[in-house]
């Protein structure tokens, strides 16, 4: 047992707990508890943003990408910025006309209550099942540094997360997040150096094993009109279409990001966040692309065996290669990861749960009440991701299966959001049987087709706002616009 590293990780989760929790006494209303009161800074909320689109997954699942294949992934970062674009001229004007909590009162406003109900719960489905699946990649951290797959690991990082999003709110997620990205990109830096060192001949014989393993590539622009053309996951055009749409369905529709956005002073500050995230985005994913690269390297040069599940190569060689002290720091900062995101969801889920459904149902509920419930709502949401994550251990590759995940909803929520921004005929029904559509539609593509998942949301979207503006042909109904309704 390595006490040093221990201890450094066990100095960090507390320390990270106490700051958290020291934000308190600023949470006097839902305001505060959901938007952080609207006073952190535009950079503080972009790098939140970061650390909400970075997760375990992504620290340990990018390399093994990279390791097993190429840089390919980067194309599907090409399309995030495609993303904010869209996000910043489209979606961000209507977000900020009167004051919202969630994405999905902007549903209300142009559609109905109804359609708002559906939205928000199709979010909490969506977020619970993605964000079990990285609450159990924090187990392939933990089971390494313990040497055991015990799940109580998972419960102890949950509570202290719990602990201090129920005290702190929204204003100890950003804060928290702040410190927690610098982290862990500060040990993904060290790592880079420390397995530079430790391959003979540097960075020079980096480039030319990886090169003459076809590891350097970056676009496909492949383009065939066959069935192969959509089961191929890293191409060009899945990965500026894909990522594009993923992008606007997560950073557009989705509480977890729309929250951050939100929480801006303005909409230029909301606007400057998203863009200055996207070049820290497109900076780390490189830096861990490279960091597998260099791994392969030096697992094909010392003809050291794959570890049976790829995504434990880039913490495992922290673990057991890197000197003692620098490979806890580098662990903590992977946990770094796992709490920001964990935080930012249990916030986000509770805050859909209370502003698109507890609310509504008691109108006249004082401002202390909701509060309170705000905080049984994060604790409640705690419990149901614990379980998820003991579920999703046979889902395959953690960064896949979350992204995945996702997908299959992103789709409905894009398509609909679309339908609301882009059409004025279509009302609430046809937006409600579009969406209904386009979830189907996409359960028979994850489960009963091989295409490959960039191109989920895509395809749900499509078939959402498609299939929403035939209805309303079909359909006869009144249809709101938003700019008749906002207020």
């Amino acid at each position: 047992m390595r006490y040093l590293d221990l201890g450094i990780i066990v100095v960090y989760l507390i320390g990270i707990t106490w700051f958290g929790a020291r934000f308190k006494e600023t949470q006097k209303s839902l305001k505060d508890y959901f938007l952080g009161g609207r006073n952190a800074p535009w950079w503080a909320i972009g790098f939140s943003i970061v650390s909400a689109e970075t997760s375990t997954l992504t620290i340990i699942g990018t390399p093994a990408l990279a390791f097993n294949g190429n840089l390919g992934f980067l194309q599907v970062v090409m399309g995030y910025l495609v993303a904010r674009i869209i996000i910043s001229t489209l979606f961000l004007p209507h977000y900020f006309r009167g004051e919202m909590y969630t994405a999905y009162e902007l549903m209300r406003r142009r559609f109905g209550p109804n359609i708002r109900k559906l939205t928000a719960g199709s979010f909490l489905i969506l977020r619970a099942l993605a964000e079990g699946v990285r609450v159990f990649a924090i187990s392939i951290v933990v089971s390494i540094i313990l040497g055991t797959g015990d799940m109580l690991s998972i419960v102890v990082i949950v509570c202290l997360t719990l602990f201090y999003t129920f005290e702190g709110g929204m204003t100890a997620v950003i804060w928290t997040d702040v410190i927690q990205m610098f982290l862990y990109i500060l040990g993904a830096i060290v790592s880079f150096v420390v397995i530079l060192q430790a391959i003979p001949g540097g960075w020079n014989h980096v480039m030319d094993v990886t090169s003459a393993a076809g590891k350097l590539q970056v676009f496909d622009f492949r383009f065939e009109p066959t069935a192969a053309f959509f089961t191929r996951t890293y191409s060009f055009w899945a990965g500026i279409l894909g990522g594009a749409f993923l992008t606007t369905a997560s950073h557009g529709t989705e509480q977890l990001m729309v929250q951050r956005l939100l929480a801006a002073k303005t909409e230029g500050e909301s606007r400057a966040a998203l863009f200055s995230s996207w070049l820290v985005i497109l900076t780390q994913f490189t830096l861990f692309l490279v960091i597998g690269l260099m791994l392969f390297v030096y697992y094909t040069d010392n003809g050291i065996a794959r570890p049976a599940v790829t995504d434990q190569i880039y913490p495992r060689f922290i673990w057991e290669q890197l000197p003692v002290g620098i490979s806890g720091l580098i662990m903590a900062a992977i946990l770094a990861a796992a709490m920001s995101n964990l935080s930012a969801a249990l916030n986000s889920l509770a805050s859909t749960t209370i502003m698109d459904f507890y609310k509504i149902l008691r109108p006249n509920g004082v401002e202390s009440h909701f509060l309170a419930m705000a905080r049984f709502a994060t604790i409640g949401w705690g419990v149901v991701l614990v379980a998820i994550g003991f579920l999703a251990r046979q889902w395959g590759s953690v960064l896949e299966a979350g992204l995945g995940i996702a997908s299959i909803v992103y789709g409905g929520l894009l398509g609909v959001f679309l339908l609301g921004l882009l059409t004025k005929r279509v009302g609430e029904k046809a937006a409600m049987v579009g969406m209904t559509a386009g979830l189907l539609t996409m359960l028979y593509v994850k489960f009963g087709t091989p295409i490959a998942f960039t191109w989920y949301v895509l395809i749900g979207t499509s078939v959402t706002f498609l299939t929403g503006v035939l209805m309303s042909y079909l359909i006869s109904e009144k249809s709101n616009t938003l700019e008749t309704t906002h207020g």
